[in-house]
């Protein structure tokens, strides 16, 4: 008889929230109709997307995801965190305090703060950034994108663009709180410079090791957190001189701690929270 219900956990991190799914033990047939439904926040789980977890033949365990409106995303700094404390915690790796994650941005270290048996925060190897025009991707003149005007509604903003994997465009504003993002994240997102789209960063800066963040997600909207977003954000500050290279980005689900030494790999700790563990209908 086929399954008539698909087990799940929803999981956070900084309020970045996602449905998750054992791929090591249940099939999702049709994940962009699935992202869909559960992320619906009135008719659904609620979430800013779905995540997978796969077995890998170059890691502990894969992850897969999609946004809300269905589309996939190469990778996402918080719901990784979460990965590796569903990975851990539920027998899917190895139970030891470095588990590795293949990710559609590569093979990805994680490092796990454990206590009791139980995952509080998770260090994430980011890998390093990408920094050139065709690596984000943009288009125009090659070389690097440091505060380059570009127009979008009825405003200039001065971007930077940076890979994490996925592309950023990092914008920096006097009132991140009081900034119409819902507004300007739509046209930026999908601004025909940025042909896979963009994830935005609204950014505030408060000191030199301190800023805080916004972000309009590709394909999500605003969500409350965003892991790569976070890290583009360290590695922008240093870019254009804002901020060193250490830096607490304040999110409005929570603080996330990036590091980026001088021609090294990005690092990125925050925690990982699960929310519950439910059931969705499948079949008729």
């Amino acid at each position: 008889m086929a399954a008539t219900s698909l087990p799940f956990t929803k999981m956070q991190g900084c309020g970045n929230d996602y449905v998750y799914v054992d791929g090591f033990h249940h099939r999702v047939d049709d994940p962009v109709a699935l992202a869909k439904a559960v992320s619906d926040r009135r008719f659904g789980v609620g979430s800013d997307g779905l995540i997978v977890i796969l077995p890998s033949d170059k890691a502990d365990v894969r992850m897969r995801m999609w946004n809300a409106d269905g589309s996939e995303s190469e990778m996402c700094g918080n719901g990784i965190r979460c990965v590796a404390k569903y990975a851990y915690e539920r027998g899917l790796a190895p139970r030891r305090p470095r588990l590795t994650a293949e990710t559609g941005a590569g093979v990805l270290a994680l490092d796990l703060d454990v206590r009791d048996g139980r995952v509080e925060s998770v260090s994430v190897d980011m890998g390093p950034p990408r920094l050139e025009r065709a690596e984000v991707p943009m288009l125009g003149a090659p070389g690097r994108v440091v505060e380059e005007p570009l127009v979008a509604g009825d405003r200039t903003f001065r971007v930077t663009a940076v890979s994490m994997g996925n592309p950023h465009c990092v914008t920096y504003v006097d009132d991140v709180a009081s900034f119409p993002v819902e507004r300007y994240g739509p046209l930026l997102e999908h601004h025909p410079v940025f042909p896979r789209r963009a994830n935005v960063e609204f950014v505030e800066v408060v000191s030199r090791r301190e800023v805080v963040q916004r972000t309009w997600e590709r394909g999500a909207g605003e969500t409350w957190a965003c892991g790569t977003g976070a890290s583009a954000v360290g590695v922008a500050g240093v870019l254009t001189g804002r901020t060193d290279r250490e830096v607490l980005v304040h999110l409005r689900g929570g603080d996330l701690r990036i590091a980026w030494p001088e021609g090294g790999h990005v690092r990125k700790t925050g925690p990982a929270v699960v929310v519950f563990d439910g059931t969705w209908p499948i079949g008729s």
